[in-house]
């Protein structure tokens, strides 16, 4: 059992940290616009669209400079701050 949760805890850690560096590449691939037009950025924009436009919703751009993604990636971290510290509490309440 203690086994278990301490894989889940590291398959949900990697699926995160591989969730923000695919949020990293599309925050960089606006800066070349041409990029998002590929097979691979449409296929990113497909992956990570749906959480930032959630951000997009309530924090709107200041001028030309979108801060959504910046906010949904301090986002991201808490929750696997949270996910991580939860999972470690459940591991010690059961040893």
């Amino acid at each position: 059992m203690i086994q278990l949760l301490f894989n889940l805890r590291d398959v949900i850690m990697y699926a995160i940290s591989i969730y923000s560096i695919l949020l990293v590449i599309y925050i960089l691939m606006s800066w070349i616009p041409s990029l998002r037009e590929t097979g691979f950025g449409r296929f990113i924009g497909k992956i990570v669209e749906p959480y930032l436009s959630f951000f997009r919703s309530f924090i709107p751009p200041l001028g030309m400079i979108d801060f959504s993604p910046i906010i949904a990636i301090f986002a991201l971290r808490f929750i696997s701050d949270g996910i991580y510290t939860l999972i470690t509490m459940l591991i010690k309440f059961l040893l």
